[in-house]
């Protein structure tokens, strides 16, 4: 074989092999245009959900009494301290007592000095009684001697009266627990002057086996949270009962509680109502004073959820990519009813379940693009 058919024939052979290489890229193009966009999608399924909302509270406890002295005096002991857990009768404050000692020997002598002029009266009346029989005398001294004995019996009465209001004072000096609770911070101290009329308490005393917590909503949320109580708004979603709380920490209260009251009018300032959640608290952890977050949620027995960033916004409209039945995307408008973590729960009937949905690349996504899909779980 001379040179030129050798040059001839390797040609020919490149010319093949090209050949076969472009045949073979175009096939290989061809399969993944015919395959489509290698893009996640989920398959939408009814299950429950929740959409909370949110209040700020403060904490107070079930009974929260202040204590005030009821007498004025020395501040002159105090048997217990700050935060210490006290039970009902328990001795807190004594007030300085002297005064209110030498009040009740005083009255006690004004008491013993009515009771001898009342056997006086009575020694006359008796002495009269004799002469007036006889009709020795008028009966005009018999009854001036009467009303004499009748003074006699008032006068002592009234001072038996203030000799006991000396000694219910005397009793104020020391001041006890009236429930059994947390004591609180103590403004005075030993060796101050405390008043009746004082502005702040000697203390406030906290039963916190049992908390209130108080928060507000508008009168919209009023209204469409008594709605939804009543089972008035949709036979699709209701209203947990059991409330939550959230602590400043962010931890979520172990423990459920419940709405048990309702303030009687809106506050025309604010345009909001009260309302009062009671939680049970029997490892003292919430304290007067203490704040968190009220959750109340409403439940969807049957929603259909789809993650957040699935959906495209175009002006004030938002649509998914579904999958039709050749894996060809079509764009659907839906309407959201809420929002339970990252997901949206949809209200429209443009998605049901069993449908199939794109979660990522929507960027690269028109009507019509095909889809070669990949099964995720999509997770709250």
């Amino acid at each position: 074989m001379n040179y030129s058919a050798h040059i001839v024939l390797k040609s020919i052979f490149l010319f093949v092999l090209t050949t076969l290489f472009l045949g073979l890229t175009s096939c290989r193009q061809k399969a993944k245009k015919d395959t489509g966009l290698a893009l996640p999608i989920m398959t939408l399924q009814e299950e429950e959900a929740a959409e909370s909302m949110q209040y700020l509270g403060s904490i107070q406890g079930a009974e929260d009494v202040e204590i005030r002295p009821q007498v004025d005096g020395i501040l002159e002991a105090v048997y217990v301290d700050e935060g210490d857990y006290v039970k009902a009768g328990q001795a807190l404050f004594k007030i300085n007592q002297q005064p209110y000692l030498e009040d009740v020997k005083n009255a006690h002598a004004n008491v013993e000095l009515e009771e001898a002029k009342l056997r006086k009266a009575k020694t006359e009346l008796d002495r009269l009684q004799p002469l007036i029989d006889n009709k020795v005398i008028s009966d005009v001294q018999q009854k001036t001697a009467q009303a004499d004995y009748e003074v006699a019996q008032s006068s002592l009465k009234k001072a038996q009266a203030e000799e006991a209001n000396t000694r219910i004072k005397l009793g104020f000096t020391t001041i006890k627990a009236p429930v059994s609770g947390f004591v609180g911070r103590f403004p005075k101290r030993v060796g101050n002057v405390v008043k009746q009329t004082d502005s702040d308490p000697l203390t406030v005393l906290s039963n916190v086996n049992d908390v209130y917590i108080y928060f507000s909503m508008s009168e919209s949320e009023h209204l469409y949270y008594q709605r939804l109580k009543n089972d008035t708004i949709s036979a699709h979603k209701h209203l947990n009962p059991e409330v939550k709380l959230v602590l400043a920490d962010g931890t979520t209260y172990e423990h459920g509680g419940v709405v048990d009251a309702v303030s009687g009018q809106v506050d025309r300032s604010t345009g909001s109502i009260s309302y009062r959640a009671k939680f049970s608290n029997p490892d003292t952890l919430l304290r007067l004073g203490n704040t968190g977050k009220i959750i109340m949620e409403q439940v969807y027995p049957k929603a259909i959820l789809i993650p957040q960033g699935a959906t495209v916004s175009i002006q004030d409209k938002k649509f998914v990519f579904a999958l039709k039945k050749d894996n060809t995307v079509e764009r659907r408008e839906i309407e959201i009813e809420g929002i339970s973590g990252r997901q949206y729960i949809i209200k429209s009937k443009n998605l049901t379940a069993g449908d199939r949905i794109v979660i990522s690349g929507l960027d690269k996504l028109t009507n019509g693009v095909k889809v070669n899909p990949i099964n995720r779980m999509v997770s709250n």
